[in-house]
């Protein structure tokens, strides 16, 4: 499989990075690790006109301690995430989770933070090669009229298999994208647009400059299932925050990923923790049971696993990561 024709830009500095959005928009795609993109456009699933490359850009590779927060420049390596004392500290479910993407030659010298966040939903009838999707007709995502994921469904069902996106939900995170003359910040859990045909809220002159963690005490882990240890998406995945206050937990924050177009926020389960002890391992069991019911709606026939089987897979992960969360709190 070849790469269709592209004209290539490698910007110096992020002045230039943003004027090339400005001027090509819808023409353009970022070229980070490429990790993702660079498959798509084997397969012939995206064709842009314009690649630009963030490898000269320095300084948007970065691990920074704030008053209250940590920040992490968007082409940071998932491997310098996964050898931070500062994020393995602090935000444990965010190394956990990098330490399962890919392989450990993909975060050494391609994957960065930034473009896992921003990896494109996905769907097993979808993601393949331009020949294997001849031999039928086009789906939402490839502008058909047509989901082979869900029947007679009327509109796209790709599904967010983003394992930093789902830790960093659960970290409660915020994205600061800039453009030219502009930039913003935004929730991580308000960046979807429950579209899987588009996923995120964000326009095509924009760019993801930083992630935002805060830091306000507590315990994270996160949990994924996948058929390979390494290389596979995860066909589910979990993780939590647990905020303690005198061997008490005081607010938490469930988040399960590649069941739905985006991570999914569980409130109910995640309020039902609220005042139980850390060892209190009956509640994590309820909580777990009940995001398995919350999430379950979600799960289509796209990531090459049974309906069933994810569904209550569901439950394992999410306990497994709240009993992880609570003993790395006691510890």
């Amino acid at each position: 499989m070849r790469l269709p024709r592209f004209e290539y830009f490698k910007p110096d500095t992020l002045e230039d990075t943003l004027d090339l959005l400005s001027d090509h928009k819808d023409d353009a795609s970022i070229l980070a690790g490429g990790t993702d993109l660079l498959v798509r456009m084997k397969k012939g699933l995206l064709s842009p006109r314009v690649l630009i490359s963030l490898k000269a850009l320095n300084n948007l590779s970065y691990i920074q301690a704030n008053d209250g927060s940590i920040s992490i420049g968007a082409t940071t390596p998932l491997a310098d995430i996964i050898a931070s004392d500062l994020i393995q500290t602090e935000a444990a479910a965010l190394s956990q989770a990098c330490e399962k993407v890919g392989a450990v030659s993909l975060q050494h010298y391609r994957g960065t933070i930034g473009g896992n966040v921003l990896q494109n939903n996905r769907c097993h009838h979808y993601n393949q090669s331009r020949f294997h999707r001849s031999g039928r007709q086009a789906c939402h995502k490839a502008g058909g009229k047509i989901c082979y994921a869900r029947d007679e469904a009327d509109r796209c069902y790709s599904t967010c298999q983003s394992d930093g996106a789902t830790a960093l939900m659960a970290l409660g995170a915020k994205l600061v994208l800039v453009s030219k003359g502009n930039d913003r910040t935004v929730d991580l859990a308000d960046f979807y647009t429950n579209d899987g045909i588009v996923p995120f809220a964000m326009e095509s002159h924009e760019l993801l400059k930083e992630i935002i963690i805060p830091v306000k005490g507590g315990s994270s882990a996160y949990q994924r299932l996948a058929y390979r240890s390494a290389i596979d998406y995860p066909i589910v995945c979990a993780g939590v925050l647990l905020g303690v206050t005198d061997d008490k937990i005081d607010k938490a924050r469930i988040v399960v990923g590649a069941m739905g177009r985006s991570p999914l926020f569980l409130s109910q389960a995640s309020s039902s923790l609220s005042g139980k002890d850390l060892t209190d391992y009956k509640a994590f069991k309820a909580a777990a049971y009940q995001a398995m019911g919350s999430a379950a709606p979600f799960a289509v026939h796209n990531v090459g696993s049974t309906l069933e089987y994810r569904q209550a897979m569901v439950e394992k992960m999410v306990f497994r990561a709240l009993t992880d969360a609570a003993t790395a709190a006691i510890a």
